[in-house]
């Protein structure tokens, strides 16, 4: 095993759900910066990177959003809590940024095997014709169409209708969630994953628009020995690892 695999060995084994902190300890304000910029390196659908993440920094704010959190201790005694958030409604603008940054490819219209089209004509044709929402079941009626005749000549992606659309979306937000936690460890500190929460409470919070959805949100700070649920049990390798 080489350096690099047990450095990540060693993150991977050491994160765990502190559902209690330290409340009186200051987590500098590094940690959660860097956390969320490698957080944003994350790898999302179609690179249209449709989340949002919240910190809540001040005392009255940890404390407001702990209540939505349904006063969990974790969240009661964190430092910071960073609300995770899946934003389909953003496809526009993050489309918008697409569309600007191939102004400046050479090769933007130069077909692509990952696209199966060009850069440009994937994001200015095929990205719309996915995450807009208008008349979703005409829309998924002539999807239904399209995908049944695409799959009579062989695979062809199936998830394409407008309920897959936040499925996709809260995929890639949990992806950075992930990421965001391992790299809390390495910057030696703790975290506990909140999905138990008021999720209409928490959008109105964070004024948030009827069309944005709640991923979870994270407590953050210096984890307390008691803060531990017992020691870590996984259903075994053998049980959940298939090899076809």
């Amino acid at each position: 095993m080489n350096k690099n695999a047990i450095i990540f060995d060693e993150i991977v084994d050491k994160r765990r759900a502190y559902r209690v902190f330290d409340a009186e300890f200051k987590l500098p304000e590094s940690v959660v910066k860097n956390s969320l910029e490698r957080a944003i390196k994350s790898p999302s659908s179609s690179n249209m990177q449709l989340w949002e993440f919240y910190r809540i920094k001040s005392k009255e704010a940890v404390q407001e959003v702990a209540k939505i959190c349904l006063n969990q201790s974790g969240a009661k005694t964190a430092s910071e809590i960073v609300v995770f958030v899946a934003r389909p409604d953003l496809w526009k603008e993050r489309q918008a940024v697409h569309l600007k940054r191939l102004e400046k490819v050479e090769t933007k219209n130069v077909k692509n095997k990952l696209f199966g089209s060009s850069e440009l004509s994937y994001f200015s044709e095929v990205i719309p014709q996915f995450y807009k929402s208008s008349f979703p079941l005409i829309r998924d009626f002539f999807k239904c169409i399209y995908v049944w005749n695409k799959s009579r000549k062989g695979p062809f992606m199936q998830d394409v209708y407008s309920k897959h659309i936040p499925v996709v979306t809260q995929k890639s937000t949990a992806l950075a969630a992930q990421t965001f936690m391992l790299s809390i460890i390495a910057e030696g500190f703790d975290s506990l994953p909140m999905e138990g929460l008021d999720s209409k409470r928490m959008k109105k919070f964070l004024k948030l628009p009827k069309s944005a959805e709640i991923n979870m949100a994270i407590a953050v700070g210096k984890g307390m020995p008691d803060g531990l649920r017992g020691s870590r049990f996984r259903i075994p390798y053998e049980e959940v690892v298939f090899t076809i």
